[in-house]
């Protein structure tokens, strides 16, 4: 599935946990706080657990939206969307 995962995480060090978490299972960065790739259900699970442990129910927010290739394809972007620095090739492809 794609998978997008956003999040406002105070602490620095569980933002950059969170982050990593993110990329360790296969996600791709679009903007500073936001990832975007395709996961399997298991491992989309297994990031939500990793997530929960290190945010602070009380202080943070993380959203994690699962969508569909036709889904993502009928996703508006506008403006600068994502940052053009981080976008991998993997990422545009995505929206191909």
């Amino acid at each position: 599935m794609i998978c997008w995962v956003m999040y406002d995480i105070k602490n620095d060090r569980a933002r950059t946990k969170i982050a990593k978490a993110c990329q360790q299972s296969g996600l791709n960065r679009v903007q500073y706080s936001v990832f975007l790739g395709t996961i399997e259900a298991n491992e989309k699970d297994t990031l939500q657990i990793q997530i929960e442990e290190l945010m602070d129910e009380d202080e943070d927010s993380v959203y994690i939206f699962p969508m569909s290739k036709d889904e993502l394809k009928a996703t508006v972007l506008m403006g600068q969307a994502f940052d053009k620095k981080m976008v991998t090739d993997e990422v545009r492809s995505l929206f191909l």
